[in-house]
Parts: C-alpha cells; sequence; structure tokens
C-alpha cells in the first residue's frame, strides 16, 4: 500500500530536543530498567498516512542491482509462505537456522523490505519476516484496524508458527507492534529492536477529551455528511500517491543515500495496492486507525516490559529525530543505543551497519536469555 518510510509524525513531538550524533556507538550490555507515561501523536499518523498511501502496480524489470557485497533476498512476485490467522491469509518469509528472530515492517510496507537484512541475519538465526494484515502480500481484510489487532497477529505468530522464545524487530509502525506484542508475551519475547520505531510518549498536563451525547442532527446528518467528505479527500489522495513519481518522491525524502530507491523496492511497495480492498483498507486505516491512537503511549506499553531493549536510529529521519531514542532510553535504561547516519528506514539504507548493529546485540541478548533459562530449569 505505501512506503514505511513516509511516517510523519508532528514536529512539535517528534523534534523535541533533537540531539544528531555523527558517530557509530557500538552496542554496550544491557542493564535494568524503570518506567513512566504516554501517546502516540495522533495527528502525526493521520500525516504520515497521507504522505504514504497506496500505489499501484508500476513495470519494473527488477534490475537494480543490489547493495555491493551484501546478499539480497529474491524478490517473489507471488510470495513466500502464507499462514492463515483468524480466517485471513498472512504472508512470511523464512530462512536459516538457530534461535528465531521476528522482523516486522512499517507502515505500508512488506516483508521485502528487510531484503539486504534476512539473508545475513539467517546465516546464525532463524529469521522470519511477517507482513501485518492490511500490507503486503498478507490479506487486504476489511476489518476494524486498531494497533492491538497487529499485536494479535504478532503474538499468535509467535506462538503458532514460532513456537519457542524470539527477539523481535520492528522499523516504523512495525516497531510499535514489537513492542506491544512483546508486552503481552512476557515469556517468548527475549529481547526487542526498534529501528526509528513510531510510538509517542503521553503528555501528563493534556486533559481527557470530553465526549458529548450524539444528537440525532449528528448522527443522521453531519457524520454521513463528514464520511462522505473524508472519502472524497482520502481517496484523491489514494490516487494521487499511486503516480510512480509520487513512490519515488516519497522514499528519497526518507533515504539519505538515495541508491537503494531502486525497482525493487517500489515494486515491493507498489503490487500490493492492486489489490480491489486496497483504497478501503487505507480509508480505515485514515480515518479510524490513525485518528485514535493516544490510547496507545510508549511508556505505558515499556512499563510491562522487562527483555532487553536494542535501538538502532537514523539520526537524520527527518520526521523521527534521535530525540526519541533518547528518551526512551532514559526512560527504559535496559536499552543498548546504536546511532547512524542514515534515514527513517536504516535497515535498506545502510544494512551493512545495522546487521552488524543487530547480530552483536543478538549474540549478547540471546545468550544472556538461553543462560537465564538454564537457570530456571536448574
Amino acid at each position: 500500500m505505501s512506503s514505511s518510510c513516509a511516517v510523519l509524525p508532528s514536529a512539535r513531538t517528534e523534534l523535541f530536543n533533537p540531539v544528531h550524533e555523527s558517530r557509530f556507538i557500538a552496542p554496550r550490555r544491557p542493564f535494568q530498567c524503570n518506567r513512566s507515561k504516554c501517546v502516540m501523536s495522533r495527528r502525526g499518523f493521520a500525516f504520515r498516512g497521507v504522505a504514504a498511501s497506496g500505489l499501484s502496480v508500476v513495470g519494473s524489470s527488477l534490475t537494480t542491482q543490489p547493495v555491493e557485497g551484501v546478499e539480497r533476498l529474491p524478490f517473489k512476485p507471488e510470495g513466500y509462505n502464507f499462514w492463515t490467522w483468524r480466517g485471513h491469509k498472512i504472508h512470511y518469509v523464512v530462512q536459516g537456522e538457530g534461535p528465531p528472530v521476528v522482523l516486522i515492517h512499517g507502515f505500508g510496507a512488506s516483508a521485502f523490505h528487510w531484503r539486504y537484512n534476512i539473508p545475513e541475519l539467517a546465516k546464525k538465526y532463524k529469521v522470519y519476516a511477517i507482513d501485518l494484515l492490511g500490507f503486503g502480500w498478507s490479506e487486504k481484510a476489511l476489518v476494524e484496524y486498531d494497533a492491538m489487532v497487529w499485536r494479535d497477529q504478532v503474538v499468535d505468530f509467535v506462538n503458532e508458527i514460532v513456537k519457542e522464545p524470539t527477539v523481535l524487530v520492528g522499523n516504523s509502525l512495525g516497531g510499535f507492534t514489537a513492542l506491544v506484542a512483546a508486552a503481552g508475551l512476557p515469556e517468548q519475547v527475549i529481547g526487542v529492536a526498534l529501528l526509528n520505531s513510531a510510538g509517542q510518549f503521553g503528555n501528563p498536563n493534556s486533559e481527557a477529551e470530553k465526549s458529548e451525547e450524539e444528537t440525532a442532527l449528528q448522527r443522521f446528518i453531519l457524520k454521513p455528511l463528514k464520511e462522505i467528505f473524508q472519502r472524497v479527500i482520502l481517496g484523491f489522495l489514494f490516487w494521487q500517491a499511486k503516480q510512480p513519481a509520487r513512490v519515488e518522491s516519497v522514499l528519497k525524502s526518507v533515504y539519505k543515500n538515495t541508491s537503494n530507491v531502486d525497482d525493487y523496492l517500489v515494486e515491493s511497495i507498489t503490487m500490493p495496492a492492486a489489490d480491489p480492498n486496497a483504497g478501503e483498507v487505507y480509508y480505515r486505516l485514515m480515518t479510524r486507525f490513525m485518528t485514535n491512537q493516544t490510547k496507545y503511549t510508549l511508556d505505558s506499553v515499556l512499563s510491562k516490559m522487562s527483555c532487553p531493549l536494542l535501538l538502532v536510529w537514523g539520526d537524520l529521519d527527518p520526521w523521527v529525530g534521535p530525540a526519541k531514542a533518547n528518551r526512551i532510553k532514559e526512560f527504559y535504561p535496559n536499552t543498548t543505543l546504536v546511532n547512524l547516519q542514515a534515514g527513517h528506514c536504516p535497515h535498506d539504507e545502510v544494512p551493512e551497519l545495522v546487521n552488524r548493529a543487530l547480530l552483536d546485540w543478538l549474540s549478547t541478548s540471546t545468550s544472556e536469555a538461553e543462560a537465564e533459562a538454564s537457570l530456571q530449569t536448574v
């Protein structure tokens, strides 16, 4: 449907106390944590979806050369593996042997966005990359979309497909999905890695919105008119974002090194939008999911976690700056922070550095988890 990179938070919340570092910080051993409270930017999430709405299929020979020296997952228009979840068809990729790692894409992307990470991680781990419901090669189900739908999907995927303790890795929206899934699976998730994650800290000074009793005028006249207006506007935005030039423009705005904005990437984003339900899914995301995020907060989720956390952050991300990573680490000290000179999708822009950071951290976190499990069984 759209580029996961087009995830635009509000400037007021995301660019608070921005810090840009030009160095690669080696991973450190995680340590213990404490807690606090938070809110996903409703306006920001909606703006993200507008910037990254569904895209149509464009022809591609996929002849672009992969990153030099980095193996790339072969692109398969038909997809890889499928799993039926709650009656819906879910796509996923699996490669390698060893301790499991589950990769979760961002808004509008797919498992193929991990094209340079899956082959390298699979040399030491059993790597799964899943398409969230409504995105990628998974079914464009006409359901009520909510962050908890994807949480439940990932939780069930770990229980039914992975079937053993795992590490969750997520970019953008996939990062927040990884967090809420980990909070719901304290025994099965032994670590979480976030790459420029979505989600906002709450504002303790904000007052809760007061609900007003719905009048007959609102219910029978104003609400239908509002929905018609939303469908017209969002329908136009969806159509506009289908244009190939728009696809390239959005991607290049968040990739500081635009050489990886190639045919493979564009094809992996545009093909799913050919689904007849793609437009309706986009409408539901924009009008229901994107505008109902204040009840989901980073601090409330982190407060329920105890596993090690890795932050791999593209400091040059124009929308999710390093200030958020610093704040997460301050709130949740059981965190390793790696700063990179990259944009919103560091795993695809500088895959060599991201793979190195993930492998270094995984070797530590998985070995510690295995040691702890052994002690518990003695």
